[in-house]
């Protein structure tokens, strides 16, 4: 596996453990709820190791990485039944390939339009993002 020291969804440092919570493994990523929760459910996909593209990546790893991207997006529609699920893969800022899945919902922060990377104003309890996680668990 290839990881990079100064990438926090390498090495789950003190960052990426501010920003997110790991829920779990999946084919070819990792799961972790976003804790800013503007967007109840938002939740981010990050391959296993460390690349920035798509295409820096085999053709079956791909297809992996989107099976557990769509597995997921299924999940939240599942859990949280918003109107709509965005996706963002920017990674301008962060070398690391991830998916932000943002469920939106009418009359929502932004709906119809481009999701805020981070709002920062919808926090939760420790017990509220516990209860969430096992949610998204039970419908995984």
């Amino acid at each position: 596996m290839k990881h990079d020291e100064n990438c926090l969804y390498c090495m789950r440092n003190e960052l990426q453990k501010e920003l997110m919570i790991e829920i779990c493994d999946l084919k070819a990523s990792t799961l972790f709820l976003f804790k800013e929760q503007s967007y109840p459910g938002r939740c981010v996909v990050a391959f296993k190791d460390h690349v920035n593209e798509l295409f820096e990546i085999s053709d079956n790893e791909r297809n992996l990485l989107m099976e557990d991207v769509a597995h997921v997006a299924k999940t939240m529609k599942k859990t949280f039944a918003p109107v709509k699920i965005n996706y963002g893969a920017y990674s301008d800022k962060l070398a690391h390939l991830h998916f932000h899945l943002v469920p939106k919902y009418e009359n929502g922060l932004t709906f119809g339009s481009t999701f805020e990377m981070n709002p920062k104003t919808t926090y939760l309890t420790e017990a509220a993002y516990k209860e969430m996680i096992e949610k998204i668990k039970a419908n995984l």
